[in-house]
């Protein structure tokens, strides 16, 4: 079910900026009973995110309030938020942009996330490489398409998430998920300075590692620093948490982490 500027509807002007060029950003989040896991945070990440792409005028009371209502009556579920400049200018110039397009719409919970919490899942190296872009780094802007080529080759294999490396070879993150690693009471996780996603479950977890004896480290590392890793982790809004078994030939055994972590995720 969709919802464009408060009323139920799914078609969206052929002029909007966010078809035409990608020009927004969006958030996906949990619904459990009704209630939206860490509505705040993901109301910060859209405000954040418009402020870099320079979307004003936003109606953030009608956005909160929408979210709200496609969650009412939700026992478990989905609710996504889409910003777009909406429509105006001409070519790239967005003068004359005066009217944001909010579109939210609600959607049922992945299935498979129950098992993969139990079972574990698989990562397989993904070979499209994420650009460098300080400028985008962190946002959840529209323009997806590498993460469209990144799913189009996962679903060729028979992992469950894919390990995606910048073009300079170093780790980022997943497809659609951000990445955690355990040596010992160190904890990793790429740095997102210039490519990536800065997922709001990823800084949940950051934020419960800061009152533990674990120590969190951002880095910029290559791929196989993850051979001598203890455990690895993937996370995002909905999964929330999943433990990896096997990412390349490394297979790893421990939970140590994740099952600290699952009770407050």
């Amino acid at each position: 079910m969709y919802w464009i500027n408060g009323q139920q509807q799914d078609a969206l002007a052929a002029s909007d900026r966010g078809l035409q060029f990608g020009d927004g950003c969006f958030t996906t989040a949990r619904v459990v009973e009704g209630k939206i896991d860490l509505l705040p945070w993901h109301l910060e990440r859209l405000q954040h995110a418009a402020r870099c792409l320079l979307l004003s005028e936003v109606d953030w009371v009608s956005v909160e309030r929408e979210m709200q209502h496609a969650a009412d009556s939700i026992p478990l579920g989905v609710v996504k938020v889409i910003l777009t400049r909406g429509s105006g200018g001409r070519g790239y110039s967005s003068l004359g942009c005066e009217n944001p397009t909010r579109i939210v719409s609600c959607s049922t919970y992945p299935k498979q996330y129950h098992q993969w919490r139990e079972e574990g899942i698989k990562l397989a190296l993904s070979p499209i490489q994420l650009a460098r872009s300080p400028l985008l780094a962190g946002l959840k802007h529209l323009n997806r398409l590498e993460q469209v080529l990144i799913r189009t080759h996962l679903d060729q294999t028979d992992a469950h998430e894919a390990l995606v490396l910048d073009t300079t070879g170093m780790l980022v993150e997943c497809c659609a998920a951000n990445l955690f690693w355990r040596k010992g009471r160190d904890i990793f996780t790429p740095s997102l300075e210039h490519a990536g996603v800065a997922g709001v479950m990823r800084r949940k977890v950051m934020v419960l590692l800061t009152a533990t004896e674990y120590r969190l480290h951002h880095v910029s590392e290559p791929l196989e620093t993850l051979a001598d890793a203890d455990e690895v982790l993937v996370c995002n809004s909905l999964m929330p948490l999943l433990p990896v078994n096997t990412a390349q030939s490394w297979r790893y055994r421990s939970r140590q982490l994740y099952d600290f972590l699952r009770v407050h995720c």
